[in-house]
């Protein structure tokens, strides 16, 4: 699907506030239909797999999933995939065409452990939940989390990998999720005015600079071999999900601009992609700016948390 730039301009003019509340609810309504699928199939299995590429929202959306469900009485644990990276093996880990360790791999996960933790949690068995510290490269089970889920409980596990069949014709009865930007914006001729993917690569760029202190080079740098792992070992997957989120908001490119174009707008000319981001960043000019400062208690808040991966309040 995509958004049309006159029905943005419309809503902005009338009530830019009120769009963004109608935006939000009409994400809500699909994390209550997830709710709905999971509540269901939760006789079956108590694991949920979440899937989608980077920027896609997923660590937002199970958090809100969880919001949903225990509102309904369903205890629910948020289990990060990345917890279950393996430490590099210089002989062994896989590489990217240009030689470079391939963090996008499936290999780069601990599959035979993730397929025990379905199974023991299925059964109602204790697993412990693994943390990996990134910045050692490696796993410190002195801080691993213990887990066993009870009768009205479910276990959420979010990352890339998540509907690998790899995993999960293993275990089919687990309830399979995909999230991704998925709509773009047209101008009023019908043409392309902001592509998804551009939605998903500001995202990144903001979380990045704002909390893993990456500038928008570093971003960059990453993008490509993040996009080569989309195509590889994720978008094969997506259709093996019960349900596909769109987790584009009909706002977020007009707030967006507010956070992402000056962080953009400073790559460096050196930079291959260069050209590409910039023209990225004069598609902002083409939408109606929709200002943070602008009418306090502003929802940008959740839209902010959404941005960097985290929970609203």
């Amino acid at each position: 699907m995509a958004f049309q730039l006159s029905d943005i301009n419309a809503a902005v003019r009338r009530d830019p506030v009120g769009f963004m509340e109608e935006c939000d609810q009409g994400y809500q309504d699909k994390i209550s239909q997830a709710a709905d699928q999971i509540c269901e199939n939760m006789k079956k299995s108590p694991v949920v797999l979440l899937s989608g590429p980077s920027g896609s929202g997923k660590t937002t959306t199970a958090e809100k999933l969880g919001r949903e469900l225990e509102r309904r009485g369903v205890r629910t644990h948020a289990v990060s995939m990345d917890d279950y990276y393996i430490r590099p093996d210089p002989a062994h880990t896989p590489r990217t065409p240009d030689g470079a360790v391939d963090y996008e791999s499936p290999e780069m996960m601990d599959l035979k452990l993730l397929d025990e933790h379905f199974a023991k949690l299925t059964k109602g068995e204790w697993i412990l939940v693994p943390k990996f510290e990134f910045a050692r490269q490696m796993r410190n089970d002195s801080r691993g989390t213990p887990l066993r889920l009870s009768k009205d409980e479910v276990a959420i596990f979010e990352g890339i990998h998540a509907l690998n069949t790899q995993l999960t014709s293993r275990h089919p009865d687990a309830t399979r999720l995909y999230i991704s930007a998925r709509s773009d914006i047209l101008d009023e001729t019908g043409a392309l005015l902001f592509k998804r993917t551009w939605l998903r690569l500001t995202r990144r760029a903001v979380r990045d600079y704002n909390f893993r202190g990456t500038d928008i080079s570093g971003t960059l740098d990453m993008w490509a071999n993040v996009r080569r792992g989309e195509k590889l070992y994720i978008s094969p997957y997506k259709d093996t999900a019960h349900i596909k989120f769109d987790s584009a908001l009909a706002y977020e490119t007009s707030v967006m601009a507010c956070y992402a174009k000056p962080i953009m707008a400073a790559v460096p000319e050196e930079n291959q992609r260069r050209c590409e981001l910039l023209e990225l960043v004069s598609a902002f000019a083409g939408l109606p700016p929709i200002y943070p400062l602008g009418a306090p208690p502003f929802p940008i808040n959740q839209f902010y948390w959404f941005l960097n991966g985290r929970a609203g309040p």
